[in-house]
C-alpha cells in the first residue's frame, strides 16, 4: 500500500483516481483537531457545510452551529472553531453544524470515491491504526489556508507518513510526502516551537488564542476516528 500527500486542496483533483483510498483530512489549526473533540465530548454527529448560507439556513432550522471565518466565531453561531468551545455539557447528544475557513471544504472535495476520515495531532495513534487495519492506499489531504500551503498540516502529514511507513506494509508515494517527512524530522524535536513559525499560529496568537494553539499540537488526548458517512453527509465517530 501507499501513502501520498497533498498539500493544498487546490491540487486535489491531480490526486483523482479510480481507486477508493483512505483519504485523511488534516486541518491542524483547528478544524479537524476540534471535530474530534466536539465527537469525544458526545456530539451525536458534525455536517460539515461549506458555506454561511447553508448554516444560517440550518441555525433557523434549530441545529446548534459552529461557524468561523478568519479564526473569528460568526456572530450567528452558537460556538466556533476552538475545541474549547465544545463540552459535553453544550453539545452531548447534539448534531452539530460546521462551517469553517479551510476544513469542511476540504472534506466536501475529497468524499467522491473515498474513504473519509479526521486526522490531528490529538488522534494520531488511532488514525495510524484504522490505516493499517483498513487495507487501501491512503491520501493525506492538507486542509492549508484559502488554497495555500500550511505548514502545520504538513508536517502532520509528515508525521503520519513516519508512522505508516514504519511498517512494510506501507510505501512513500511522491515527493511531496518524501517532503513532508523531511519536515516532520525537521520539527519532531519540539513541534511547538517550529510551527510558531508558522502563518495561522500568528493568526491564533494575534487573537489570543495560544491555548488553542497548544492543544491542537498534543498528540493521542482523543481516542477517536471521524469518519465522513456519504449516506448521510454527516461524520460520525
Amino acid at each position: 500500500m501507499t501513502v501520498e500527500v497533498c498539500f493544498s486542496p487546490a491540487l486535489y483533483p491531480f490526486y483523482l483516481s479510480e481507486k477508493s483510498k483512505i483519504a485523511v483530512i488534516v486541518d491542524v489549526f483547528r478544524a479537524s483537531t476540534t471535530i474530534c473533540k466536539a465527537l469525544m465530548e458526545g456530539a451525536a454527529a458534525i455536517i460539515p457545510v461549506a458555506s454561511l448560507e447553508k448554516a444560517i439556513e440550518l441555525k433557523n432550522r434549530g441545529y446548534f452551529v459552529g461557524a468561523e471565518r478568519n479564526v473569528e466565531k460568526c456572530d450567528f453561531a452558537d460556538a466556533g472553531n476552538s475545541p474549547f468551545d465544545y463540552f459535553s455539557d453544550k453539545v452531548k447528544g447534539k448534531e452539530i453544524v460546521f462551517t469553517t475557513t479551510n476544513g469542511t471544504r476540504a472534506i466536501e472535495l475529497a468524499a467522491g470515491k473515498n474513504n473519509v476520515i479526521i486526522g490531528a495531532f490529538c488522534n494520531i495513534s488511532a488514525v495510524v491504526d484504522y490505516c493499517k487495519n483498513a487495507g487501501k492506499d491512503v491520501l493525506v489531504v492538507c486542509a492549508g489556508w484559502n488554497n495555500l500551503f500550511s505548514l502545520e498540516d504538513t508536517i502532520f502529514a509528515g508525521l503520519l507518513v513516519t508512522r505508516l511507513t514504519c511498517s512494510e506494509e506501507f510505501q512513500v508515494c511522491g515527493d511531496s510526502a518524501v517532503a513532508a517527512s523531511v519536515l516532520w524530522r525537521q520539527a519532531e524535536s519540539d513541534v511547538n516551537a517550529f510551527l510558531r513559525q508558522s502563518e495561522h499560529a500568528s493568526r491564533l496568537f494575534s487573537h489570543h488564542l495560544e491555548k488553542d494553539f497548544d492543544f491542537c499540537l498534543t498528540q493521542d488526548i482523543v481516542p477517536v476516528v471521524p469518519f465522513y458517512d456519504k449516506f448521510s453527509q454527516k461524520i460520525l465517530v
